[in-house]
């Protein structure tokens, strides 16, 4: 008899697992179920459709028809998870009872509200779906004043591309710097500066205590002052969904989300659940650079767990292993990326940093269009190994991430790293010496003077 397999979750981690599991059981059954109307798109591009620079339609990859005609795979959109029972093994939809041999748990997460008066107004909106992104839209027509709660990559993104549209637009953050938790204020700062001489508003330091409004918003509360605004949206970070979780029992973490073995089974009561699998966001990773839990709400990790999430859901025995959680956000001319631990999670998990430092050009100082490229690595101050890095650049920030990325993963320490550690020269693409070896190089200095 065919193996049953279902998924809930549309996301990256649940249609990657769903394709994964087909791939790996050419003839089971495998079933889709997400309360999502549109599929297989990365919530990323939301700001850059936003501002025109591409549609909605192009973004959506796959349909649900796709899926059943290519792969022959059951995606059942607009679909509530009523309840799942683990001992009868069945999921409840619609009224309709399905059975499963496999389930894979791919809910994702849900975006953070803080529970104030005025949530409930119309001209409040979140940042997740398609359908989010084309309900900002439609306001956007009628509204002057836009309020973004959160200043993280995304509310950033969103920031630049309604002050791009000709929107007045404030950012207020809870904390002292934008990008807060995975970048430090130094390389954060300049960010900041620049999108301000784009001409954004930024209130730091102020939690945002109310909507105001009778029936539509009219401003919000942030410390003690009123912000006038026509809409706001919040862009305040995502909270793993555990609601299905929840309802079954399965063990949460200390970090809010699903713990989870390496095969990515589920554990209840801290006993392994063989049939119950997790991927992407609603689940807590181990990370690659420090023993200890992390959370890595990256649609490139989301895929890779959906890999094995689908594989071990379909019989397979693979592993996930840590993750650095490498990641990159283009912001008009800028791009900021990072990888491992920041400074301040560095101190979450207890390391004392030594960080390197050094400026310089993504070209040949004497070739033209060369763009200002600013590294910093960060050191365990016992160990040496190379365990963060941050970079600001006016281009190519990816490609040098994604090396300093490994590096973090192989745990090389600064001294290692510059004894075995290349760059690719050529004068349209890096001077002759990379920054990222210089200021590894500093590195090296700052950890001697130690």
């Amino acid at each position: 008899m065919a193996k049953n397999i279902i998924i809930i979750g549309s996301g990256a981690a649940g249609m990657t697992a769903a394709s994964t599991a087909r791939a790996t059981d050419p003839k089971a059954n495998i079933t889709v179920f997400t309360e999502d109307e549109d599929i297989a798109y990365s919530p990323c591009v939301i700001p850059w459709v936003l501002e025109g620079k591409t549609e909605w339609k192009d973004i959506i990859m796959h349909t649900p028809d796709f899926y059943a005609k290519e792969k022959n795979i059951d995606v059942l959109i607009k679909t509530k998870v009523e309840s799942v029972d683990d001992t009868a093994k069945t999921v409840t939809a619609n009224g309709k009872t399905y059975n499963y041999d496999s389930l894979v748990l791919a809910t994702g997460g849900k975006v953070f509200i803080p529970p104030i008066q005025g949530i409930d107004l119309k001209g409040v909106f979140i940042v997740r779906t398609v359908r989010d992104g084309k309900n900002i839209e439609n306001a956007l027509k009628d509204a002057k004043k836009v309020v973004i709660g959160g200043a993280g990559v995304i509310g950033l993104e969103i920031a630049l591309a309604l002050i791009n549209l000709g929107k007045d637009v404030t950012v207020i953050e809870m904390m002292d710097q934008v990008i807060p938790r995975i970048a430090d204020k130094d390389m954060a700062d300049p960010i900041q500066k620049y999108l301000e001489n784009k001409g954004v508003r930024f209130i730091m330091k102020a939690p945002i205590q109310a909507v105001n409004g009778t029936e539509r918003v009219s401003s919000v509360t942030a410390a003690g002052l009123e912000y006038p605004c026509d809409m706001i949206i919040f862009a305040t970070g995502v909270r793993a969904n555990i609601d299905i979780a929840k309802q079954l029992g399965l063990d949460v973490g200390q970090l809010g989300a699903l713990a989870v073995a390496p095969t990515l089974q589920t554990y209840k009561r801290g006993r392994l659940v063989p049939d119950i699998f997790a991927a992407g966001d609603v689940i807590q990773c181990q990370s690659a650079i420090m023993p200890g839990p992390t959370m890595s709400q990256l649609g490139s990790t989301a895929v890779k767990e959906g890999i094995v999430a689908g594989k071990n859901a379909a019989g397979e025995k693979v592993h996930f292993g840590g993750v650095a959680s490498p990641w990159v956000s283009v912001i008009g001319d800028k791009q900021i990326a990072g990888t491992g631990l920041s400074m301040g999670l560095a101190s979450w998990y207890g390391i004392e940093v030594v960080i390197g430092k050094a400026i310089g050009f993504t070209r040949a100082r004497y070739y033209p269009g060369g763009k200002e490229l600013i590294v910093k690595v960060l050191a365990d101050k016992t160990t040496h190994r190379i365990i963060g890095a941050q970079i600001i650049a006016g281009e190519e920030a990816t490609g040098r991430i994604n090396w300093l990325t490994s590096a973090a993963i192989e745990g090389v320490t600064a001294e290692d790293f510059i004894v075995r550690s290349e760059n690719a020269y050529c004068p349209p693409t890096s001077m002759v010496q990379d920054v990222v070896i210089k200021a590894v190089k500093d590195l090296c200095i700052n950890l001697k003077s130690q």
